[in-house]
């Protein structure tokens, strides 16, 4: 049987100015307290404002480098200590990073390897310790299609996705019987301001795109629910089961 989240607790976003997750605090936070995690947390007032005017009691932010990962453990237990309980942990941070660039700068590939996939596992890790201690709750999980088959296209990012995506499901395993819950979020490619400066530069949105408000209204369904994964759209689910089954011949030559 699914579980069904909390009705009351804080709500935990990772990443305080991601658009995705802000729109998912916005549909999860009405009557509670949400605290926003980011780099410069006081110049978080837009997003305030708009949790506020969702209907959130109260909106903290917190100082978080999605970078400095030795500095996780303390950040994720001083935010169980002075909010719990927590209802829900979204971790949305990321960068898309720029494919050409990181093919030939090892620097540039190692930091969307780091950001992407490094520091996910910094701060996913202590949050499950906390929440089972806590015995309840659930973290948010941001995947890709995108990782299920990685294209030449993207190669860079699309792997660190399949590295979350594999961890993150493996977590959810592990989780099971303690009262936690994690829901992995797998969307197409989202219209928004992560890649308003790739399609400047002349690439298209792939079929079944989405935009932030559709990724949040999809995640909010499936965390009522009590689901432990959701496809966004759900159509992409079948189209990438068949994509899995392409020769490699004819997967390298597909576009974006």
């Amino acid at each position: 049987m699914s579980q069904r989240p909390p009705t009351t607790g804080t709500i935990l976003l990772f990443g305080g100015r991601s658009e995705i997750g802000v729109a998912v605090a916005r549909r999860l936070g009405t009557g509670r307290t949400v605290v926003l995690a980011a780099r410069r947390p006081d110049d978080l007032v837009e997003q305030t404002a708009t949790l506020v005017a969702a209907g959130a009691t109260d909106v903290h932010t917190v100082a978080f480098d999605a970078d400095d990962t030795d500095a996780h453990p303390a950040l994720v237990k001083g935010l169980i200590e002075r909010h719990g309980p927590i209802e829900a942990a979204i971790v949305a941070f990321g960068i898309l990073g720029d494919q050409q660039r990181a093919e030939t700068d090892v620097t540039h590939a190692l930091q969307i390897a780091h950001t992407d996939y490094v520091a996910q596992i910094s701060v996913l890790t202590p949050l499950a310790q906390a929440l089972r201690a806590q015995g309840s709750g659930t973290i948010i999980v941001f995947s890709s299609v995108a990782g299920i088959r990685v294209r030449r296209a993207n190669y860079v990012y699309a792997s660190t996705k399949a590295g979350l995506d594999g961890f993150a499901s493996g977590l959810s395993d592990a989780l099971h019987g303690s009262g936690v819950r994690l829901l992995l979020a797998r969307p197409g490619f989202v219209v928004g301001a992560m890649t308003r400066e790739l399609m400047a530069s002349g690439v298209r949105p792939a079929p079944f795109s989405v935009n932030a408000d559709q990724v949040a209204e999809a995640v909010a369904r499936a965390y009522r629910r009590g689901r432990g994964e959701v496809w966004i759209p759900g159509i992409l689910r079948p189209v990438f089961v068949g994509m899995r089954l392409l020769p490699r011949a004819i997967w390298r030559r597909l576009p974006r």
